[in-house]
């Protein structure tokens, strides 16, 4: 069972850690994007932080729509919408709600990631967030489904986003910015999808 604590402590665990990565995930976006993902993801989640304190009495749903609606209103570039529904998706299955079951959190995750896909127009291998969120999202499905525990799934769920974030650097940008650049987007690891795992790696730290 995931309390809302521990969903607070992930928001919070994320900040930090994008915080820390600042520079490494906008190094990551100079060389096939705009030179922006760390800067605006900060600045965002720095927004999400002084947001967040009004809200740690309300449901699990309000929550997740606050920092939703916050990316949206404060994150340029592709990474605003994109996370902004990654969170607005998933506080919807988490409405009204103090706790989440394992399957109820595999359902906020697939959520977001099929919000993300909708929004980005994105599918596996186009060198995305993606490649990181769906396999990460499948491997947690599975794992539930062989009767292992809510923290088993995560590992594998953030093993599995890290072997997905990994498996873009050869890959040629179908979407976004990097896709302008074509073959040579090849050989550099694409930054939502680090971004993406370190939400996931930031989500299993809180759990457990």
């Amino acid at each position: 069972m995931l309390e809302k604590k521990q969903i607070i402590d992930w928001i919070d665990n994320f900040t930090a850690v994008i915080a820390e990565k600042k520079d490494y995930l906008t190094e990551l976006d100079a060389a096939i994007g705009d030179a922006d993902h760390g800067i605006n993801m900060n600045r965002g989640f720095q927004k999400v932080s002084e947001k967040l304190p009004t809200v740690i009495d309300r449901d699990i749903g309000t929550i997740l729509k606050t920092v939703s609606m916050t990316l949206i209103s404060t994150v340029g570039g592709a990474s605003g919408p994109l996370y902004g529904t990654f969170f607005l998706k998933a506080s919807a299955v988490a409405a009204q709600k103090e706790e989440l079951t394992p399957e109820e959190l595999v359902q906020l995750l697939q959520a977001g990631l099929e919000g993300v896909m909708y929004r980005g127009k994105a599918q596996l291998e186009d060198k995305t967030m993606i490649d990181a969120l769906s396999p990460a999202v499948d491997a947690f499905k599975q794992s539930l489904a062989n009767n292992n525990s809510e923290l088993e799934g995560l590992q594998k769920a953030v093993d599995a986003a890290e072997e997905g974030m990994k498996k873009t650097i050869p890959l040629i940008a179908r979407k976004g910015r990097a896709s302008y650049l074509g073959e040579r987007s090849m050989g550099h690891q694409d930054p939502g999808a680090t971004s993406s795992y370190l939400m996931l790696k930031t989500l299993l730290e809180s759990v457990r």
